[in-house]
């Protein structure tokens, strides 16, 4: 198949071009390279058995009136993501998140299929308030807490994003699946999020070694994991005009006993010293991935403590140069 990553060269999105590529199929990536342009990886693949990697502002409609149609699958991955980005310039996250997905909408045509990246962040409100059980399914009602607070400028991006689509979808003649994703982690992942974050810290010889949120409770997904659900969900006919959830609940765990294992790993004996939590954050998060198994037959199959050594491997690697 013919396949178009749109933020292909981010974290999950150079994930997901290797796998597809492995798989057979030919894969074209979009991306504004805001992580760089110097990435060794994208280099490599580029080199290899990609169609094409461009440069393209997916904010901006001349870049999607350059691109072509013909696609057998288009995954729309590109955001701005993460606390810090959203904490420090949350009208960026909306203007890029919203401005993506609706260009994306004009510029889709009948009998595409696309994917669409979304987020576990939109259930922050509704479980903050007690109306969301966790593990939480998809069918739970989602809401904005706090408007004015720059933690749900991702999630209210993110949920226009999904309207905008799936009702396009409709209205258009092409298929949408959207793939609500819970604490994915792995290599490439940047910096800016637990795992890579603590084992960066850990591998600095930080001590003694600060925990923020020690108590809350989080259900980690490996990438290749996420990866091969996306996968599944984009070849199951089903799934078009579904809200899906991505994420590995067999893997939850306390946010402590996860630095005791980034630790353990990375070789540290730093003491852990409790610190609090973001705010805004919840502190429970697991999906119900009832409907995901229903669909497509997905079990995860990379432990924790697995992904945690393979990505403490992969940052190790990029400490050392």
């Amino acid at each position: 198949m013919k396949t178009l990553l749109l933020g292909g060269a981010g974290f999950i999105g150079l994930h997901l071009a290797r796998r597809l590529v492995d798989d057979g199929h030919e894969v074209s990536i979009v991306d504004d390279f805001s992580r760089g342009r110097n990435d060794v990886e994208l280099t490599e693949l580029s080199h290899g058995p990609l169609l094409g990697v461009q440069h393209g502002d997916l904010t901006d409609p001349a870049t999607w009136q350059r691109l072509p149609h013909g696609w057998d699958q288009i995954y729309l991955l590109a955001a701005v993501v993460g606390v810090r980005n959203v904490e420090a310039d949350p009208a960026r996250v909306v203007r890029v998140n919203t401005l993506a997905a609706l260009h994306m909408l004009d510029w889709l045509a009948g009998g595409e299929r696309v994917f669409f990246a979304s987020t576990s962040e939109v259930y922050a409100g509704s479980v903050d308030a007690g109306i969301a059980p966790v593990p939480t399914g998809e069918a739970v009602p989602v809401t904005i807490g706090d408007v004015t607070a720059p933690r749900y400028a991702y999630a209210a991006s993110k949920l226009l994003g999904e309207a905008a689509l799936l009702h396009g979808a409709r209205a258009k003649g092409f298929e949408a699946v959207v793939g609500r994703f819970h604490n994915v982690y792995g290599p490439r992942m940047g910096a800016d999020h637990a795992i890579p974050e603590m084992t960066l810290r850990a591998l600095r010889g930080e001590h003694p070694f600060r925990v923020p949120g020690a108590g809350q409770t989080r259900a980690f997904c490996y990438v290749d994991d996420a990866v091969e659900a996306m996968v599944r969900l984009m070849a199951c006919p089903q799934a078009a005009g579904r809200i899906v959830h991505i994420g590995d609940d067999t893997a939850e765990t306390n946010i402590a006993d996860l630095a005791k294992l980034v630790l353990r790993v990375t070789g540290s004996t730093a003491d852990l010293e409790p610190a609090p939590g973001a705010a805004g954050a919840v502190t429970r998060r697991c999906p119900d991935l009832s409907l995901l198994r229903a669909l497509t037959g997905y079990q995860p199959a990379v432990p924790l403590e697995e992904g945690v050594r393979r990505t403490v491997e992969w940052y190790r690697s990029r400490e050392a140069r």
